[in-house]
């Protein structure tokens, strides 16, 4: 199905975006706020965390808030010399997932990596407007099934 103008009205977005990588995730930021409002969605709260790790807490937050409809979580987890990128990726994604299915409301998965270098996560920035399709798209989706 096409995206169109007005696929999201009705339907109010919060973000998570990591400070971490920052010169990527503001890029995605901004990104998801257009995309937020070329859907004809609401941009909810923008909560910025240190880093990805620390975005389940900012999400459970804007969960537990009745005029969120869903939450995009942005961020870029760019391989180092360890496996870190990895840990930091798997947690908090498997952490994310949990929250959305606790809460009864979507999850953007707006973030990149692990394994990734700097510049695949600059190409990967557009993911952010992806991760706000997904979210407007099950919202409607669930709100179809009652």
């Amino acid at each position: 199905m096409a995206k169109s103008k007005g696929d999201g009205e009705g339907v109010r977005v919060g973000i998570v975006a990591s400070e971490y990588n920052y010169d990527i995730t503001l890029l995605m930021l901004e990104r998801a706020k257009d995309e937020i409002e070329f859907l004809g969605a609401t941009l909810g709260p923008v909560v910025k965390t240190p880093g990805v790790f620390d975005m389940p807490l900012a999400v459970q937050a804007l969960y537990r808030r009745k005029d969120v409809d869903a939450v995009v979580a942005l961020g870029a987890v760019i391989e180092g010399e360890t496996g870190h990128d990895e840990v930091v990726m798997n947690q908090a994604s498997r952490k994310l997932t949990d929250l959305s299915v606790e809460h009864g409301k979507p999850l953007g998965l707006g973030i990149s990596g692990p394994g990734e270098t700097r510049l695949q996560a600059q190409d990967r920035i557009e993911n952010a407007g992806n991760a706000v399709r997904a979210v407007v798209k099950m919202v409607r989706r669930l709100r179809e099934i009652g």
